[in-house]
């Protein structure tokens, strides 16, 4: 079942995670977000725009799990787009989303 169709700025998807009210948080590389979906609607319900394009995945983290935590690269940039985007490779702390995270599980070995 298709969930959600990708706008053409969104480019495509990569890493992605779950909050608490159930809700898909999903890193769409070389569009430069992340975007928040409504797995019953299928609608996007948020997006976060960061200083980089290739965005690539996206958790919450924190005492409370109300931190996202976003990951990007630089792989695959030149040269030009590098001089344009001096955060590309590093790690975002966003803030202030009003929504918290779910404790990830853990399986025993």
């Amino acid at each position: 079942k298709l969930l959600y169709h990708l706008e053409k700025e969104e480019r495509m998807p990569d890493g992605m995670c779950i909050d608490a009210e159930g809700k898909l948080w999903v890193a769409c590389i070389d569009g430069g977000r992340v975007i928040r979906i409504d797995p019953e609607t299928g609608k996007r319900i948020q997006t976060v725009r960061l200083p980089t394009s290739r965005i690539t995945s996206c958790c919450f983290g924190g005492k409370d799990y109300s931190e996202m935590y976003v990951t990007s690269a630089y792989d695959g940039l030149d040269e030009a787009t590098l001089a344009k985007e001096p955060h590309a490779g590093e790690i975002f702390k966003i803030t202030g989303l009003g929504v918290k995270g779910i404790p990830q599980n853990f399986y025993a070995a």
